[in-house]
């Protein structure tokens, strides 16, 4: 069945202008209205996206006090509405206080079909822009948060945390599985949130990240004295996680002598610090993840396999960003919205092709590298609106995280070729439509979707 044609509610009370903007607008659904009346029940049972507005409406043709009237009650009832008033009295005085009142955008009279046909068009492009980001903005906000700070709508995501929240309380030591960048240490952290032990301590350590001469001691203490620069007594990441939790991220890295150690304290649940003899009993749950086969380095000797079975009393496996429909376009927005507001405030959401980009990309770094590709981008982007080019997300070569989404593919080859036009006809908006092949309104309007700057 073909899309429903977009909703365009036209506010006139000369027939005959009634009759000839239906006409020139056959591309959309036309309502026409005639009163205030008629205006505001279209509004509420039709609900358009965009209204054209003239000011000069009975009981006040010859003014405007009708029509700023109807525009205060749109902007009442439904204030995201895009609203274009027409006047021919005192244009200049009626535009700005039309726009103070929320309007959209002003044209003056008489009209000019293909004018106001742009005007139309471009604030259909806004809406919609508008209405996408709301609806990702209100799905990151209300019942997409697992775990506490965990953003998913994605099947996949959602069944492992159902089984993270299932384990939190039992005690028993989790093992993490998934590539790097796809959000362990984030599991782990929400494991402990939601478990009997979430008022003690999260202490998260990487194993992969120190030394091999020094990761002992960090994860049991030293005594004083108990190698050269030991000049205190000091505890390990064990012992500070005492009652609580202790994340061992990329456990596969720790080196053999050091895994029986560890092998003995979930054993006896004691531990013996670097130069020291006494034995000290500590409650610590053990999570911890990796992105190595652990199964396989046991059965290769470089893990010992008794260990691997102690660490993996739950296994859980976390998939990879492309394996969970829809959550990169949520985390891109979470994310944008963080960093917009830390860098840059004029980045008020993302261009079409920048989600359908997204929503298409490999992701081969995972969650990691969407944060990376939107933090760039909100800092270096010089419009509202961060596109797929801001992104870096090009359909350019042949490594797993190109662009598969043909839509996406198609809007960033669009973009290339206008600015290439564009620099060749050194900004000249005829000579660039002319160039593409299309008309200098079809070439606004795409000015306008892409937010390219001439």
């Amino acid at each position: 069945m073909a899309d429903a044609k977009p909703k365009l509610l036209i506010v006139e009370d000369d027939e005959g202008l009634q009759a000839q903007l239906k006409w020139a607008y056959d591309d959309f659904d036309v309502i026409i209205a005639g009163n205030r009346d008629q205006a505001l029940a279209s509004l509420r049972a039709d609900v358009p996206a965009v209204v054209t507005l003239d000011l000069g409406l009975p009981p006040d043709p010859d003014g405007t006090s009708e029509g700023f009237a109807i525009l205060d009650a749109i902007m009442a009832i439904k204030p995201d509405t895009k609203v274009i008033v027409a006047s021919g009295h005192d244009a200049r005085d009626s535009a700005l206080q039309a726009i103070a009142r929320g309007a959209y955008d002003f044209y003056r009279k008489p009209v000019d079909i293909d004018d106001l046909g742009l005007i139309v068009r471009r604030a259909f492009n806004l809406h919609a822009i508008e209405q996408e980001n709301r609806r990702l903005a209100q799905r990151v906000g209300e019942d997409r948060k697992v775990l506490g700070t965990l953003i998913t709508g994605a099947p996949e995501m959602a069944k492992v945390a159902r089984t993270i929240e299932r384990v939190a309380n039992t005690g028993a030591t989790v093992m993490l599985l998934g590539a790097s960048g796809t959000g362990k240490e984030l599991l782990a952290r929400g494991l402990h949130d939601v478990s009997d032990r979430r008022d003690a301590e999260f202490v998260a350590i990487n194993c992969a990240a120190i030394p091999e001469n020094l990761l002992e001691s960090e994860l049991f203490g030293h005594e004083k004295g108990a190698f050269t620069g030991a000049v205190k007594t000091t505890e390990g990441k064990i012992e500070q996680a005492h009652g609580g939790t202790l994340f061992l991220d990329e456990v596969g890295d720790i080196p053999l002598p050091l895994q029986v150690k560890l092998l003995r304290f979930l054993q006896e649940r004691t531990i013996e610090r670097v130069g020291g003899r006494k034995q000290i009993v500590v409650d610590t749950r053990i999570v911890c993840a990796t992105h190595q086969n652990l199964e396989a380095m046991a059965a290769e000797g470089t893990f010992r396999e008794d260990l691997f079975y102690r660490l993996a009393e739950i296994v859980v496996k976390i998939p990879a960003l492309a394996e969970r429909p829809g959550d990169a376009a949520l985390l891109a927005k979470a994310f944008l919205n963080r960093f917009a507001a830390e860098m840059n405030p004029q980045v008020k959401g993302f261009a079409p092709d920048a989600l359908a980009a997204i929503d298409g990309w490999g992701w081969p770094g995972n969650v990691r590298e969407l944060e990376n590709r939107v933090k760039r981008a909100v800092i270096m982007a010089d419009g509202r609106l961060i596109s797929a080019e801001d992104l870096d997300l090009t359909p350019d070569g042949d490594d797993e995280g190109q662009v598969l989404n043909l839509k996406a593919a198609r809007e960033l080859a669009d973009r290339r070729v206008i600015r290439h036009a564009l620099a060749r006809s050194e900004g000249n908006i005829s000579s660039t439509a002319k160039m593409l092949g299309i008309s200098r309104p079809t070439l606004y309007d795409l000015l306008k979707q892409y937010d390219l700057q001439t």
